[in-house]
């Protein structure tokens, strides 16, 4: 499991359903010694109210299928900050 296989997997499978709603999501950074990734939300993702639950019951749910060995996914995206999102 490597930054660049999980963020192609993202860029393949994650992130054009995420389109949809004008969204997408990248790495920040991946810890491969704790298997800990931490994520980035843009577009409209980046301040959407369902934003967490989309991370919780989607991105991770996929994310963990794909790579088992996933101990805990972030997001450190400053919801707050910006423009207005997309929803």
């Amino acid at each position: 499991m490597t930054q660049e296989a999980i963020q192609k997997f993202i860029d393949e499978d994650i992130n054009p359903a995420l389109e949809m709603h004008g969204g997408y999501i990248s790495i920040d950074e991946f810890d491969p010694v704790q298997n800990v990734l931490k994520i980035k939300m843009g577009g409209g993702c980046h301040g959407c109210a369902s934003s967490q639950v989309t991370l919780k019951f989607q991105i991770e749910t996929y994310l963990k299928e794909e790579f088992p060995d996933l101990q805990e996914i972030i997001d450190t995206t400053d919801h707050t900050a910006g423009e207005n999102p997309f929803m």
